[in-house]
């Protein structure tokens, strides 16, 4: 049985330097007081000539570079140790159509990045990197569209499939993250008509599935179902999800019943139910388990021994965020499985609202904060008195 606490493993890829700037930062994401002044002052920094500072330190733990080209160290540092890279241009917030523009076209340039390249079995895009916000919350709650509206929708449509298309030609899967719950039904709608269209030797184009929501394993069903009667494959990446404060906070001011779980345990309860379905449905479904959770890792490599399927089977893969969760990555890549890093990049100034959001993250998800400082303090003392 595989283990996660070995250590040793765990920070293959740390110099002592390095370890040290992790255990600072862990420190000071655990502090919500520290997380929300850093939250106001890091574009103040970046203003006053920071950007150096920011690079150095939490930027360097979380961020692959700012251009495709600085990834080139972070991706080879992973491949060292059969850990791939899923490359993530971390840019939010647009709002033109000449920002909708840009994106689409860096995401495609990851694409031709990735191709034919074993270290980048991934790469992966968000909606709104592609579309105004507003825009998917109309069409997500079925309001009318303008004439005008209309027309900028077609063209989001196109910016998706154009994607897509590139992935498919160069056999590359490509992720579709998950958003907020008010905009997600325009973002499934766009990833199943491209999955239907792309998908039918084997998953090039994955949806993403937010089991802290209480009605995703149920779409998760439904769209095995839709995928088995119009003969295509689904992909499916799996995570607990990422807005889960916005989201309670948005259903409680606009009141109506929050889409969140009542607890951590239907959330866990749910995630490894959705591992379960998608393991069934191996015959037609490639799955990434996007989780932090060893105990959910864990019931996938006891659920991939109990179906016979192989620990490097390419159709299951595990990850995690880069700078996070190196004793899950590391550990299980280094028996065999299957395992890519999420290594955002972009303009540090683009990226700070990412590394904002991490940083929040850290501090609400209990026992993330902690977990990630005892392993390190555990590390740190293994190599001090080797």
């Amino acid at each position: 049985m595989i283990s996660f606490d070995n250590t040793e493993n765990a920070f293959k890829g740390k110099l002592d330097f390095d370890l040290k700037r992790s255990f600072w930062l862990f420190k000071m994401v655990g502090s919500p007081f520290l997380v929300d002044i850093s939250a106001k002052l890091a574009p103040i920094g970046l203003n006053l000539g920071l950007k150096k500072l920011i690079k150095a330190t939490i930027f360097k733990q979380f961020v692959g570079g700012e251009t495709i080209a600085e990834c080139n160290k972070t991706i080879a540092e992973l491949g060292k140790y059969n850990i791939g890279t899923i490359l993530d241009y971390s840019v939010e917030g647009k709002e033109s159509e000449l920002d909708f523009d840009i994106c689409c076209k860096e995401t495609t340039e990851t694409i031709h990045k990735a191709k034919n390249n074993k270290h980048i079995p991934f790469c992966v895009f968000k909606v709104t990197g592609l579309a105004r916000f507003g825009l998917l919350e109309k069409i997500s709650a079925n309001e009318t569209l303008t004439d005008e509206e209309y027309k900028e929708f077609e063209r989001v449509k196109q910016r998706v499939h154009l994607i897509c298309s590139e992935a498919a030609k160069a056999n590359q899967s490509i992720f579709i993250d998950a958003e907020e719950s008010w905009i997600q039904k325009a973002i499934d709608d766009l990833a199943n008509e491209n999955m239907q269209l792309f998908n039918k030797q084997k998953a090039i184009v994955y949806n993403t599935y937010q089991l802290y929501r209480n009605d995703r394993l149920d779409y998760l069903k439904t769209t095995i179902a839709h995928a088995r009667e119009n003969n295509y494959h689904v992909g499916a990446k799996l995570v607990r999800g990422a807005y889960m404060e916005k989201e309670r906070k948005r259903a409680q001011e606009k009141k109506y019943n929050s889409p969140i779980q009542l607890d951590k345990e239907s959330t866990d309860r749910d995630y490894n139910l959705a591992i379960e379905e998608c393991i069934k449905n191996i015959n037609l479904l490639s799955l990434c388990a996007g989780t932090h959770n060893e105990s959910s890792s864990l019931y996938l490599t006891q659920l991939m021994t109990k179906y016979a399927i192989s620990n490097d089977d390419v159709r299951i893969y595990f990850s995690q965020l880069f700078g996070m969760s190196d004793h899950i990555s590391y550990n299980l890549a280094l028996s065999g499985y299957n395992v890519a890093k999420y290594v955002p990049y972009g303009p540090v100034k683009e990226v700070l609202p990412y590394l904002i959001r991490r940083a929040q993250e850290n501090t609400s998800v209990k026992g993330q904060t902690g977990r990630e400082l005892s392993l390190i303090i555990k590390e740190k003392n293994r190599r001090k008195n080797k």
